[in-house]
């Protein structure tokens, strides 16, 4: 597998708002957005079996998954769905020559 390198580029200011705001000062949001993303993985999956008969709902469903861990001070949260590839990844995560960054 080889290793591609992307420049990331993000607006600070929204940055450092998402982080004090989201992260630190209002954890449920936070949980509440990544489990969201989980559920937009699963509603892509079920949008894109409609045209491709390869991919097919898995044997037990669609499912989100939370593995806390006490010990290391962890919560990981999985889905059967599908992620984002590069380009997508690129472009929602930050700015790219495609995308315009928000006007302030």
């Amino acid at each position: 597998m080889s290793k591609k390198e992307m420049k990331f580029e993000a607006e600070i200011s929204k940055l450092l708002d998402l982080i004090i705001n989201s992260i630190y000062t209002n954890h449920e949001i936070f949980l509440r957005e990544l489990i969201s993303n989980a559920s937009d993985a699963i509603d892509k999956a079920r949008f894109e079996s409609l045209t491709d008969r390869k991919i097919a709902e898995p044997e037990g469903g669609w499912k989100i998954k939370l593995f806390p861990d006490k010990k290391a001070g962890t919560l990981t949260i999985s889905d059967n769905g599908i992620g984002m590839n590069s380009e997508e990844a690129a472009r929602e995560l930050g700015t790219s020559p495609t995308r315009e960054p928000p006007s302030s």
